[in-house]
């Protein structure tokens, strides 16, 4: 199949399958994986011109790998981007696109709900270089107009949102950027491609931790951002220099990852909203965030920005961290873990682990409660989750 083309020919779940893929000599069926650390030259004039750009082909695996390429090419068809470029995490795949777009004097908006290391990136890292990011409420437009200038240069927010679930009107935003002069970039974590295209709505730049639902086993590290071609450019330049790239290992896992996402986005959904319901229900549980719930502030955006509402919701259970915490430790066989989009269902406490190195201010702006947990919900029977989750409940002391 050839990129130019699937957008208009195919659909989504076709493109998942093939995009990008073209047989060597040797016909296999499936999808090669290159384990090389560099590649020949047919001659000295042939490396000189590689090196140079002037002719197409491999020169060094930090930036050239054709396992790699095909994962680029295949997660910027479903994106409906001109180009994507790999990275070693979906927090490399941030600061490549920052390092690569920004310079000192800049601006960013950042939304104050997103995960704690992206906060820490923007406000303990990027502010070395002379990057200054304000950061405001995600569903608070007049709250972004309001701090952007002739200096911003990017805004940046999640959508839904880590792990409160609130939701970003893109197009709004994507407006917002265009009358700052500014470029909108979104993390499409929770969604992926198969639920919500960011750039269908107005958004120059989409980020992905490909190592949560993309891979959707648990198995591997990775991050891409899509976009425009000389955004890409940029951005591949970086890596070039830097190397936070991808290995062919793990390009290879997530490409067999992109076959079933849209059947394991659609079942995630499907068994969250259900969980959601439930959880809404119990005695012990003050307030359920997950955007499939109408009672959600953000269900009609969402309704209409996303084709399901994907597999993550968080709950507050009455009390505070130490009724969080008997929850949590009362169940049975849910993952406690930090990471999420996996088959198996996790539960963790983001106000010790992953929003943890915020301050209390910053967790009490973003909304983020001591009593606060989070379920990304996987692909086990219903029922076995409820019943995991009752026995968790049930050692709340009311």
């Amino acid at each position: 199949m050839n990129n130019s083309s699937d957008k208009p020919q195919y659909d989504l779940e076709t493109i998942a399958i093939r995009a990008g893929f073209e047989r060597s000599q040797f016909g296999e069926h499936s999808e090669p994986m290159y384990l090389t650390s560099s590649y020949l030259f047919d001659s000295a004039e042939d490396a000189a011109a590689r090196f140079r750009g002037d002719v197409e082909g491999p020169v060094y695996a930090r930036y050239t790998n054709p396992t790699v390429d095909l994962f680029e090419s295949r997660i910027a068809a479903l994106e409906g981007g001109e180009d994507a470029v790999a990275t070693a995490s979906g927090m490399a795949a941030i600061l490549s696109t920052c390092m690569a777009l920004l310079r000192a004097g800049d601006e960013v908006i950042c939304s104050q709900d997103v995960f704690g290391s992206t906060t820490g990136l923007f406000a303990n890292y990027l502010s070395k270089f002379g990057v200054k990011t304000h950061f405001a409420p995600l569903t608070d437009l007049a709250a972004w107009r309001a701090v952007s200038n002739d200096k911003t240069r990017l805004l940046y927010l999640e959508t839904p949102s880590n792990p409160l679930c609130r939701v970003a009107d893109i197009a709004a935003f994507a407006a917002l950027a265009s009358d700052t002069g500014a470029k909108l970039m979104v993390d499409n974590c929770f969604c992926t491609p198969a639920l919500q295209t960011p750039l269908s709505f107005g958004a120059d730049l989409v980020i992905h931790s490909a190592t949560k639902y993309i891979d959707g086993q648990g198995r591997c590290l990775g991050g891409a951002v899509v976009g425009g071609a000389e955004d890409m450019a940029a951005v591949r330049a970086f890596l070039r220099t830097c190397g936070p790239t991808m290995s062919a290992f793990n390009a290879w896992v997530f490409l067999k990852g992109l076959e079933t996402l849209s059947l394991r986005m659609h079942k995630h959904s499907e068994n969250a909203l259900a969980i959601a319901q439930w959880l809404a229900a119990q005695p012990e549980v003050v307030e359920v965030n997950y955007t499939g719930l109408e009672s959600h502030p953000d269900h009609v955006l969402a309704k209409r920005q996303q084709s399901a509402f994907g597999g993550v919701l968080s709950f507050a259970v009455r009390g505070g961290r130490e009724q969080a915490w008997a929850c949590i430790n009362g169940v049975e066989w849910l993952s406690l873990t930090a990471n999420l989009g996996d088959a198996k269902t996790t539960i963790v406490h983001p106000a010790t682990t992953t929003h943890g190195r915020l301050s209390q201010e910053e967790r009490g702006a973003a909304g983020i409660g001591e009593n606060l947990i989070r379920l990304s919900v996987g692909l086990e029977s219903v029922n076995d989750i409820k019943n995991d989750l009752r026995r968790g409940l049930s050692r709340l002391s009311l």
